[in-house]
């Protein structure tokens, strides 16, 4: 959730969609993301749309408090049914994301899952996430979960290494991470992520080896491992402004990259998006791969955004203007794009082409075709399945993703 809202047109009042959004619908997954925007601490790197109870005292902050969100956002979720009208789709992944969403009782998580499954239905084999800080939960919290019917847990690891998590400004000690995917296996949770961050100003190889060490002994069945990126107005950017931690190394970032890779396919993990490892197909995170792929999910929640049949729109960020606009019985959101099909064709090789099924040769231009033939060539993208009609990066292709993209694109 990036705390810049894009421009956009506006919505009407009731959050209507036009109606070619639902044309083909019942061909495409559905799936909801859950926003829950509280955090205990705001971290230093972070600039995702969260708050802390300071930061919401005194701005309409009461209106969508910890204590009656769950209320709140079950809301939306009836609006989303409103809107979708009678639309069969049961809905395939549920992801509670923040924020902090471990920072609300689990019987709350459940009734807005419950929200979900009373006016949509949740198919027989749904994937339903939520993340977790590390220092949020406990065994009983974790069976509570488990009980409420969600089915897979994603923590924020970030790193074993304390002085690394201390520029990070995370709380948690090392160590917690990995008990609590032992607990959450004794809870009977099946699929469990660690969240990996690297090139945090200060870490070194040593550093990141222990983290994958660390994350790898835990035995999650999925790992995501990103590189740090300093977001412009954030503390750890004022940070490096006056020179208290030195600049993230794009250099560093590639090595880093490549040591996972070797720990983690070693170790029996294989990349199936860019940042994201898995034991196998199962252990994938099917709502990731929804958003990849172009699918349709609706993101409930301050500042959600959210995509139907090429129509996105986003909500408001701040929780009180949020839960007023539902209060007035008004959507929430902002503003929306209706996507061209010119948008929706650079998008999907954008998404798709992080896959490591690859995207589609069709979807590329002429101009797109000769840089592909030439990415080949610069073992950028993998020659067999070049043949079949696939573009799929090579290792050196995704550790130079973003120009891959830009070449495709033409």
């Amino acid at each position: 959730m990036a705390s810049v809202l894009p421009e956009g047109e506006p919505l009407p009042r009731d959050g209507a969609l036009p109606p070619s959004a639902l044309e083909g619908a019942q061909r495409r997954p559905l799936g909801f993301y859950l926003h829950v925007p509280y955090c205990a601490t705001r971290c230093g790197y972070c600039d995702f749309n969260t708050y802390t109870a300071s930061e919401l005292r005194g701005k309409g902050g009461a209106l969508a408090s910890r204590e009656n969100y769950a209320d709140v956002l079950v809301e939306e979720v009836r609006l989303a049914r409103k809107v979708l009208g009678d639309d069969p789709r049961e809905v395939s992944t549920v992801f509670v994301g923040g924020g902090t969403p471990t920072l609300l009782d689990a019987a709350d998580l459940g009734r807005m899952l419950a929200a979900v499954r009373e006016e949509f239905g949740l198919a027989a084999d749904a994937e339903v996430t939520t993340e977790a800080n590390p220092e949020s939960v406990d065994p009983r919290y974790l069976a509570d979960l488990r009980a409420q019917g969600f089915t897979r847990v994603s923590f924020g690891m970030q790193s074993a290494r304390q002085h690394v998590l201390r520029v990070l400004d995370r709380t948690h000690t090392p160590g917690r991470p990995e008990a609590c995917v032992a607990e959450a296996r004794a809870a009977g949770f099946d699929h469990v992520n660690l969240d990996l961050i690297y090139g945090t100003p200060g870490e070194s190889d040593a550093d990141w080896h222990a983290s994958l060490d660390a994350a790898i002994g835990a035995g999650p069945d999925h790992v995501s491992a990103y590189a740090l990126i300093v977001e412009e107005g954030t503390q750890l950017a004022r940070r490096i402004r006056r020179g208290e931690v030195p600049a993230t190394d794009d250099d560093e970032h590639a090595d880093r990259y490549l040591i996972a890779e070797e720990r983690l396919s070693a170790a029996g993990y294989g990349w199936y998006e860019v940042s994201n490892w898995a034991t196998g197909e199962a252990a994938r995170c099917r709502h990731n791969e929804l958003y990849w792929t172009g699918a349709d999910w609706w993101g409930a929640g301050p500042g959600a955004h959210s995509h139907v049949g090429g129509v996105r729109w986003w909500n408001a960020k701040h929780p009180g203007a949020y839960a007023q606009a539902l209060a007035e019985g008004r959507t929430p959101g902002v503003g929306r794009e209706v996507l061209t099909a010119e948008d929706r064709r650079v998008e999907r090789i954008l998404l798709e082409l992080r896959l490591s099924a690859g995207c589609p040769l069709d979807l590329l231009t002429e101009e797109g075709t000769r840089a592909a033939e030439r990415a080949v060539r610069d073992g950028l993208l993998e020659p067999a399945p070049y043949a079949e009609g696939r573009a799929v990066l090579t290792l050196r292709g995704r550790l130079l993703a973003d120009a891959v993209v830009r070449d495709l694109v033409d």
